[in-house]
């Protein structure tokens, strides 16, 4: 390579951030625009609004329904602030970031999933119902009972 062509080419990357030349970006960098922050405000508006009308118009009658609906919303509204405010997308960071993500929310899920699991099996097989009998200290209720 001559030296004309290399100064050539470090003077042109020297110069891409200061003469002002914004069209073209890194793939790696996220792409902010007030009307992509604008459309996550209204959709967060609107995600947050309908949940709130369902629960305060008693809508749904069921409990578990209300609570599966509500999570659903929830999940979207989720997705929502994380592509349209934390610009989460397969291209940043070469995918990593979005992989990581998930490799997150599914150790998270796994983790609550293992806990509850635990804990109501815990409560079932732990806590047994042995009846009183009259006239017994509680500590010896639960002393096998000898005929």
């Amino acid at each position: 390579m001559s030296a004309q062509h290399t100064t050539h080419a470090h003077g042109h990357q020297a110069g891409h951030g200061q003469e002002g030349d914004t069209h073209h970006h890194d793939a790696n960098e996220p792409h902010s625009t007030f009307s992509g922050y604008m459309t996550g405000f209204v959709l967060s508006i609107i995600l947050t609004a309908i949940p709130f009308w369902l629960v305060m118009a008693k809508v749904i009658a069921d409990r578990n329904t209300a609570v599966l609906v509500l999570g659903g919303f929830a999940v979207i509204q989720i997705l929502v602030h994380m592509v349209y405010f934390l610009h989460m997308n397969g291209k940043i960071e070469g995918g990593w970031t979005l992989l990581a993500t998930i490799f997150t929310v599914v150790f998270v899920a796994i983790t609550i999933a293992g806990t509850l699991w635990v804990m109501f099996h815990m409560n079932t097989n732990m806590m047994p119902e042995h009846p009183p009998m009259p006239g017994m200290p509680p500590a010896a209720a639960d002393a096998p009972h000898t005929p």
